[in-house]
């Protein structure tokens, strides 16, 4: 059996619950269960659409986001789902921001409830820059499930690591 990498942080019974699961091959259906579709968000103009439409919702005065991608260069393995980046330069004396947010490929074909905590996690970023009270306070600002969707991820992820099937798409 695979280790339980994605969940180190949840209490010994949750573990053993998800344990328990995945050894009687039902992770990958309590998760269909719970959310039965994947987004239609495929392309990266939707997916900038989709982000922009987040941010002039709930961060309407924050910088503007100049990127919005997904990334095949993000790998889950390295703790990323996806990634705020922030490229200062100097223009006519003033210094400029350019942010940009990738999210990581395999999220194409996940439910909108993953994408959409992600693109909250990552917009969050644009104000607070350390995962600290303010941050996730923002993040439930944001998405009021943002903890149930990051730990329904978690199991998605514990999923895929156990049996390298994908729930709501296909290898590509």
């Amino acid at each position: 059996m695979s280790s339980l990498k994605y969940l180190s942080a949840y209490s010994e019974q949750t573990r053993e619950q998800v344990s328990q699961l995945l050894a009687q091959n039902r992770l990958g259906e309590v998760l269909l269960k719970r959310y039965p579709k994947a987004h239609e968000l495929r392309t990266d103009k939707a997916l900038y659409q989709y982000v922009q439409e987040l941010k002039t919702e709930f961060l309407r005065n924050a910088e503007p986001i100049n990127k919005v991608e997904y990334d095949s260069k993000i790998h889950v393995i390295n703790h990323a789902l996806g990634l705020h980046t922030s490229i200062s330069r100097i223009q006519g004396g003033k210094l400029k921001a350019k942010h940009e947010i990738r999210v990581a490929t395999l999220f194409k074909e996940a439910p909108i409830e993953f994408l959409r905590m992600i693109a909250v996690h990552e917009l969050a970023h644009i104000k607070e820059k350390e995962h600290d009270k303010p941050f996730y306070k923002l993040c439930t600002y944001m998405e009021p499930n943002y903890h149930q969707y990051e730990f329904d991820l978690r199991l998605y992820l514990t999923e895929l690591d156990h049996s390298g099937r994908r729930i709501w798409g296909v290898e590509k």
